[in-house]
């Protein structure tokens, strides 16, 4: 059994979703893992990782849309504002999503479907540095 761990910086364009889906089959491939798992861990509190439709850019833009109606900036409620209007309602926004990904290698290849890509999703408006460990695990 093979394992491998790598660290990747993803820079975000600010709120919104980046597609890392060709970062992470690169590594797939480099391990040489045929059969075995990719766990992805973003280090971070207001951002996420989704698995979600890479065909149609208009699902990523009703997702943002459903989310900012769901988790409000600057919501008169919210007492930790330490960063700015967006700073809480981007914890919950993580919370509310996931920062980790578990998903199969079969053949050489992460098991995703046709339309499936791997994203992160910025939930700050400030363009950021996002740090994503690659636990890689397999023969």
């Amino acid at each position: 059994m093979k394992q491998e761990i790598h660290d990747i910086t993803v820079r975000t364009g600010g709120r919104g979703f980046t597609m890392i889906t060709g970062q992470i089959e690169a590594l797939v491939r480099q391990s040489g893992i045929h059969t075995g798992l990719a766990t992805l861990q973003l280090q971070h509190t207001s951002a996420s990782l989704l698995i979600q439709e890479n065909a149609d850019p208009d699902v990523r833009i009703d997702f943002e849309t459903w989310i900012s109606k769901a988790v409000i900036d600057g919501d008169a409620d919210f007492v930790h504002t330490l960063e700015g209007r967006d700073d809480m309602a981007a914890h919950i926004r993580t919370a509310l999503t996931t920062v980790n990904l578990s998903i199969p290698v079969k053949n050489g290849s992460l098991a995703l479907g046709t339309w499936q890509g791997i994203y992160l999703w910025e939930h700050r408006y400030r363009p950021h540095h996002r740090s994503i460990v690659v636990h890689l695990i397999g023969e």
